[in-house]
């Protein structure tokens, strides 16, 4: 195929006969030529294209709903008429058009996936967070927000750039942060309170079936428990056994079924009514200020946050671990008098690390191993927190394997490569 160039064409619709031909070349040539070297830089090199790709093709929608392209034709708007032309969903031009629409107002973003670098569902979630932010924020704060995630697009993906964009107040202005978390977290406790549902039918055949609809808390209450209850099952089915030794089983649907069945067979008789207890062992950690009356919200090792309110009512019921920064705690450091770690420390490596510290691990903590880190406990290694991490099983074997080396890339996440 070979461009047809006009002398009169305007030079992105020249640009853009020329790539139609190119590409089209291009993708015909054999690829099994290419080394490993010349695939990565492919790769990266196409990855950037596209975003820019993206970049200018917004730039030309918004002209082309500027002129009313394809309004002759009877389209409702430019947006259906593409759809239609070049057989893109509705839902998908209309996303990108809304996009263009917005990128008029960020600037940076826009510039960033102009040069490649940033990726266009980044370039959304940028625009949207910062277009999320409070509208009682000082001046200042947008552009601050926009700098902060455009820093971070750098090293995270969309899905994580979302994560943090809900947090982005926080880093650019802790105070406002504090206020605006307090307000939104006790009206989505408040609505969720007044949400909250559970329905349940017998089939008639020997089985329930039920919906429910609780806080987020509450949710992650249940979900804690009955992950736990899984593990346990799991490490004394395993014993001896010869499962897969390379990677954790699943939380099947059917697993996590029987453990709600052994839950709700085996709940503590404090955890009824009468007895006014909290059926669940949440880690909620909170400043020692919120828990004598500010506003900062506090967080649940599930990776929730709750109100300030909240966790000081928490702190009260039984089946709550609060866990107090600033103030009096457990001794967590025992040394050489325990080769294991203490429940209290199991709780402490649970809130710091998340879960396994293998890099793209996502065990929970309670499916993890405490490992003595540095020197293990049989060399003369401490029992601690500092000196410790948490490992899932596979990972945990795999650290004290000798054919396997390992190391700590800059987040504090353990690496593997075999020994050669």
């Amino acid at each position: 195929m070979t461009a047809i160039a006009h002398f009169d064409d305007h030079q992105v619709v020249a640009l853009a006969r020329w790539l139609e031909a190119d590409l089209a070349a291009a993708i015909d040539r054999p690829m099994w030529t290419m080394s490993t070297k010349d695939a990565e830089e492919a790769l990266l090199s196409l990855t950037r294209v596209r975003g820019q790709l993206d970049a200018l093709l917004m730039r030309v929608l918004r002209q082309a709903e500027a002129v009313g392209a394809g309004m002759d034709t009877g389209a409702t708007s430019t947006a259906n008429w593409w759809s239609q032309a070049t057989r893109t969903t509705r839902a998908e031009a209309h996303r990108l058009a809304r996009l263009a629409k917005t990128l008029e107002g960020h600037d940076e973003v826009a510039q960033g996936l102009a040069s490649g670098d940033l990726r266009t569902d980044q370039a959304r979630v940028i625009a949207d967070a910062v277009d999320d932010l409070p509208e009682a924020v000082e001046d200042w704060v947008p552009a601050a927000a926009t700098r902060f995630l455009l820093d971070k697009a750098g090293e995270h993906d969309a899905k994580d750039l979302r994560v943090l964009g809900r947090r982005v107040l926080e880093a650019v202005d802790p105070e406002a942060a504090d206020a605006e978390e307090a307000r939104r977290l006790e009206a989505e406790e408040a609505d969720a309170l007044a949400a909250a549902s559970f329905s349940m039918v017998d089939d008639g055949h020997g089985t329930c079936h039920g919906r429910f609809t609780i806080p987020s808390l509450h949710g992650a209450m249940l979900l804690k428990d009955l992950k736990a209850r899984v593990a346990r099952d799991l490490r004394k089915g395993s014993a001896g056994g010869h499962g897969d030794a390379e990677r954790p089983p699943a939380l099947t649907r059917h697993r996590m079924g029987r453990a709600f069945m052994d839950y709700v067979e085996t709940r503590p008789a404090a955890s009824t009514p009468k007895a006014g207890g909290v059926a669940a062992t949440v880690v909620v950690t909170m400043d020692l200020e919120t828990l004598l009356g500010g506003l900062k919200a506090a967080s649940l090792d599930t990776g929730g946050r709750i109100s300030a309110g909240e966790a000081r009512r928490l702190a009260c019921q039984a089946g709550i671990i609060p866990a107090v920064l600033g103030g009096p705690s457990m001794p967590l450091d025992v040394g050489r008098k325990r080769r294991f770690h203490t429940e209290a420390q199991r709780v402490a490596m649970g809130i710091r690390d998340g879960g396994c510290t293998a890099a793209g691990c996502d065990a929970p903590p309670a499916m993890t191993e405490a490992h003595h880190d540095e020197v293990s406990w049989g060399e003369g290694g401490g029992t601690s927190v500092e000196k410790g991490r948490l490992l899932c099983p596979p990972h945990h074997r795999r650290i004290h394997d000798p054919t396997f080396q390992h190391s700590l890339d800059k987040h504090g996440k353990v690496r593997f490569a075999r020994r050669t």
